[in-house]
């Protein structure tokens, strides 16, 4: 399985931040977001990753990122020339998978909690297709999967008027290499956009669809509009400071996942411009 980052879009709601610079490469408290939903891919076990982003966006992403070997991994990049629709990023990544299934993240979510990195593994080897449900007290907002009295899942809306379930669907998906076809055969919805709920209504009907509910000890965060994005620095500030450890840290997870040894791992450190995070990846080797 690869993984997709989708981080196309123009930002409409974060601007006038947004007219010169993508969304997701602004700052969450101490790090770009594109940070976080790489980490949760690299988490997943992703060592080859896709990063969609808009037409005019793709160098400031590769300059960030690179191909990736700093972090053990591969990185890659394509773009989307408009913003038709989550599920338009599988047929855009379609030579990319080659064949493979496909972990799509989107590039404004944030997901932390313990236990987080058994969830991503257990989806990504799972068959057919599968999504996390977070409850949500404002579940109209949102694709909201409804779920019968076994825990099965029965329908999936996206942004009902009057939502049946407070499941809403997070911005993290897991499908096998039938998801190109797929999402190629969804029809655009009224808003004109190839919905991923579509997509995900398929695998539903052939019963191929597993919901994992995330828990109190998980925290999703959406950073799409400033007062999101503010709360989601502030989240991030908080454990940090608090624990002493950093969130969505590329060079500390590609370390510990063994993708990069200890020798690398100085190197980063000591290349750091910022003296505060180089000693923080100096202080792992202790």
């Amino acid at each position: 399985m690869k993984g997709i980052i989708l981080a196309g879009g123009v930002g409409t709601r974060l601007d006038p931040m947004t007219r010169v610079v993508s969304k997701h490469l602004l700052p969450v408290y101490d790090k770009p977001m594109v940070y976080y939903p790489l980490t949760l891919l690299m988490l997943a076990g992703m060592r080859d990753i896709l990063v969609i982003s808009a037409p005019d966006q793709a160098g400031n992403f590769e300059h960030l990122l690179g191909d990736g070997s700093a972090f053990g991994i591969r990185i890659s990049y394509l773009t989307q020339a408009a913003p038709d629709g989550i599920a338009q990023a599988f047929p855009i990544a379609e030579r990319f998978l080659d064949g493979d299934g496909a972990a799509l993240a989107l590039g404004d979510n944030i997901l932390y909690g313990g236990g987080l990195s058994g969830l991503l593994t257990k989806a990504a080897g799972n068959d057919g297709a599968t999504i996390f449900g977070y409850p949500v007290h404002d579940p109209e907002r949102f694709g909201v999967v409804t779920l019968d009295e076994h825990g099965a899942p029965m329908r999936i809306e996206e942004k009902p008027e009057s939502p049946e379930s407070n499941l809403a669907v997070v911005g993290l998906y897991f499908f096998d290499a039938d998801v190109v076809d797929i999402a190629r055969s969804v029809q655009p919805s009224d808003r004109g956009e190839r919905e991923i709920t579509s997509v995900i209504g398929v695998y539903l009907k052939q019963s191929r669809l597993t919901v994992e509910t995330l828990g109190r000890g998980i925290a999703w965060l959406d950073a799409g509009t400033p007062e999101d994005l503010h709360e989601a620095a502030a989240f991030v500030r908080t454990i940090e400071k608090r624990q002493g450890f950093k969130i969505a840290c590329p060079e500390e997870v590609a370390y510990r996942l063994g993708y990069i040894d200890r020798d690398n791992l100085a190197q980063l450190a000591a290349d750091a411009p910022n003296r505060e995070y180089g000693a923080y990846l100096s202080s792992l080797l202790r």
